[in-house]
């Protein structure tokens, strides 16, 4: 952000960026809200202390993560940077829209008042939103032992939103099997 506004040059300078950098501004600026207001939003013990926070806080969550996909999109499709090919310019694509899609499918289903669903849905959108933070291992580590080039940062990235989703799916399906397992125990008895 300090050097999109004029500030010292830190990271190899995209044209893109520098000439548009209000959606820059808007990823960096939603990402960081989403990144950290989310958290919470995790904790059973907030949902059920604070019910009208949690409501309140969600909704600015939407937002800023509509505004972190569509925003990606864009950067994606207008600002890519020189070099980083076209199976990184598909997974950004993918994962982007996966995320929106995610997000609007949770909002859906808390409307409707489907709270299994809508946490599933919205554990998925946060998983993609937080691969950045993973890709910092993938590819650091990953650029250690298979060196870097357009193929090797593609797959590393896309090795980064995996690793998420596969946590997420495990975390889905971890809170889902003690509540099946005791309703199942609780008939036999």
């Amino acid at each position: 952000m300090v050097e999109l506004w004029g500030g010292p040059a830190v990271l190899p300078v995209n044209p893109g960026y520098v000439a548009s950098p209000v959606p820059v501004a808007v990823h960096i600026v939603s990402a960081s809200l989403y990144a950290v207001l989310g958290a919470f939003q995790f904790s059973a013990g907030i949902r059920r202390r604070h019910p009208g926070w949690h409501r309140a806080a969600g909704r600015l969550l939407v937002l800023s993560g509509l505004a972190v996909a569509l925003s990606a999109l864009w950067l994606n499709q207008f600002h890519a940077r020189p070099g980083s090919g076209e199976l990184l310019y598909l997974f950004r694509l993918v994962f982007a829209s996966a995320m929106l899609a995610s997000i609007v499918v949770g909002f859906t289903a808390i409307r409707r008042r489907d709270v299994t669903r809508h946490r599933t849905w919205m554990i998925r959108a946060y998983a993609i939103a937080l691969a950045a933070g993973t890709q910092a291992f993938t590819l650091g580590i990953g650029a250690t032992v298979f060196g870097t080039g357009e193929l090797s940062t593609a797959l590393l990235s896309g090795a980064g939103w995996a690793l998420n989703l596969t946590v997420a799916e495990w975390a889905i399906r971890k809170n889902r099997a003690p509540r099946s397992h005791t309703r199942r125990y609780a008939q036999h008895s």
